[in-house]
């Protein structure tokens, strides 16, 4: 009977447990899975930034969360305490085509491990929508302002003021025209359009590098040449040496320029771009991209570039404005051409041709006169340049070039230019020091080059500079040329009694180098898109060393236009060809 009793004891007590057991099992909470809610899909343009952003709910404590866009990983986040969460972050929307989507998905787990479903927000690539084109024509007076939402088609001579007599007596209005930074302006082919600055009005461009100013060709991509519209024409009051100090520029289309004020200020250009300008005003007579007419030393001229221009990329009719940071790209005649008593400082520019075209009258990349005739009209044409570095055509010797490329630097006509810390390469001639008065003024040191590097091509004829004909006309092939081109018999030239390729090595710093690959510069320079223009440093002929800047000029030393930073970044387009100007 004891036993009994015992056994029933024991099974009760085990029955006890299992249901206190039982019990506890019951109150351990089992949670739901975590959930996640995904935002609204947006839109955006490429370059713009969206919010990416969802909504976490985890009762059994949130564990993880992973982001994926497109299938690849693209956050996560972990957490130790919390069951609710707002996730949001932002996102540049890439380049891609037009209405085409980026999927984000968001995942969470649990403290227990459990996994949400898939939430999913989608990103719409937006379509650029065409800017409104506005129609200029005509004169403009007063206060005019040009905003980067629309774009400006040029139509015929477009003035700002009214300028009627070479004398300035009928300047009868004048006007100041803002663009603002990022706007577009286009230049129509039918009607020549071109933009005029006359004298006593102003121009106000001043672009960022992130946001330039482009003055263009108004036709589609793919379609663009040189010479498709006139270009950006600005006249002042400074002096030059023409008969009465004031004129109407070439081609007669009612541009003076001149006059006495060398303080006169005509405006700011701050990262402008001037592409394919050029056409013909008369047969032979087309306007450069940039025509600078007796700007005074008011006027702003920094980080500017003209390509595939049809004359001159930049051409300064007298006057005293300075410039920097010019970029002159695949031009047809000179890449920087001064006359008429020019005598602004200009440092940092570089200009870059193209292989196969030329001007039929002879292309250089500097060409400076004092005037047409070689006279001692005064002021004298005298500007001062520092930091430039003249990139010709042919970069190596297989390279077949145009016959009408000529020096990389002409300086002729009785000229009192002085040139430092400058590179020229790659052109038949080097230096081409043309005429009597122009060697009297080397010889007085009213020009001087000085720290000038001239650089051959390997290969190229018997000097790197091409074949160099005893007896020709019109000699090719020389570094400094010592002849006397004016005459089938060939004279030599003397800068106090020694030729001009012995004075030149006499001078301060200068040198000829054999083979421009020995002194950092790089190969892009002569291909397509983007150069690399910072220098390769420990070159046998490094670049980077051995400047001296003039007085007034901002501290450089090294040669050419670059040492290790590229001035040209983000503002220059060197593919203007394949962008679309219409958005």
């Amino acid at each position: 009977m004891f036993k009994q009793f015992k056994s029933f004891i024991a099974i009760t007590a085990l029955l006890s447990a299992t249901v206190v057991f039982n019990a506890c099992k019951k109150e351990a909470e089992v949670f739901p899975a975590p959930t996640v809610s995904a935002g609204a899909a947006v839109s955006g343009l490429a370059g713009s930034v969206v919010k990416i952003t969802a909504t976490l709910n985890a009762p059994g404590g949130l564990r993880t969360l992973t982001v994926l866009k497109n299938g690849v990983q693209w956050d996560t986040k972990a957490y130790t305490t919390g069951n609710t969460d707002s996730y949001t972050k932002d996102y540049t929307v890439e380049s891609a085509p037009a209405n085409s989507s980026i999927v984000f998905t968001f995942q969470t787990t649990d403290q227990a491990g459990q996994s949400s479903t898939v939430g999913t927000q989608v990103v719409t690539v937006s379509a650029i929508q065409p800017k409104p084109i506005v129609t200029i024509t005509g004169t403009l007076e007063g206060n005019i302002s040009w905003t980067k939402d629309k774009i400006y088609l040029l139509n015929g001579f477009v003035r700002v003021g009214e300028d009627k007599s070479a004398d300035g007596s009928q300047i009868t209005k004048t006007g100041t025209l803002t663009i603002e930074a990022g706007t577009v302006v286009m230049g129509d082919r039918a009607s020549k359009g071109t933009l005029i600055i006359q004298r006593g009005s102003k121009i106000i461009a001043n672009g960022t590098a992130d946001a330039p100013i482009v003055f263009t060709s108004s036709r589609p991509v793919g379609d663009r040449e040189t010479g498709d519209w006139g270009g950006l024409v600005i006249c002042g009051k400074a002096a030059n040496n023409l008969p009465g100090g004031t004129a109407e520029l070439e081609g007669g289309y009612g541009a003076f320029h001149g006059g006495k004020d060398n303080a006169d200020n005509s405006g700011s250009l701050k990262y402008v771009r001037v592409e394919y300008a050029g056409i013909p005003i008369n047969p032979n007579q087309e306007i450069n991209s940039f025509t600078l007419g007796s700007l005074g030393s008011g006027t702003v001229i920094d980080y500017c570039m003209a390509s595939y221009g049809g004359d001159d990329s930049f051409e300064w009719f007298g006057g005293t404005a300075n410039g920097a940071h010019l970029v002159a790209y695949r031009g047809i005649d000179d890449d920087f051409d001064m006359d008429n008593g020019f005598s602004g400082n200009l440092q940092y520019g570089v200009g870059i041709r193209g292989a196969a075209i030329a001007d039929q009258s002879g292309s250089n990349g500097f060409e400076i006169d004092n005037d047409t005739g070689g006279t001692s009209n005064t002021p004298f044409t005298s500007p001062v340049i520092s930091n430039f570095s003249i990139i010709g055509p042919k970069q190596v010797a297989a390279t077949g070039i145009s016959p009408q490329f000529q020096n990389g630097a002409h300086l002729r006509r009785n000229c009192k230019s002085k040139i430092y810390n400058t590179l020229i390469t790659s052109y038949p001639n080097g230096i081409y020091i043309d005429g009597n008065n122009t060697l009297t003024n080397a010889q007085n040191n009213e020009l001087i080059l000085n720290r000038v590097i001239v650089s051959a091509v390997k290969g190229w004829g018997n000097n790197g500079f091409g074949v160099a004909t005893v007896g020709q006309v019109n000699p090719n092939g020389f570094a400094i040329r010592d002849v006397n081109t004016a005459s089938p018999v060939v004279a030599l030239q003397l800068i106090g009694g020694k030729k001009p390729s012995e004075w030149f090595a006499g001078q301060a710093g200068n040198k000829l180098i054999e083979d421009w690959t020995t002194t950092g510069i790089s190969e892009t320079l002569w291909g397509a898109g983007r150069p690399a223009f910072t220098l390769t440093n420990g070159r046998a002929d490094g670049l980077e060393k051995g400047g001296v800047s003039p007085s007034g000029f901002e501290a450089a030393d090294f040669i050419g236009a670059f040492k290790d930073s590229d001035w040209t970044a983000k503002w220059t387009n060197f593919s203007s060809q394949t962008t679309d100007y219409s958005k």
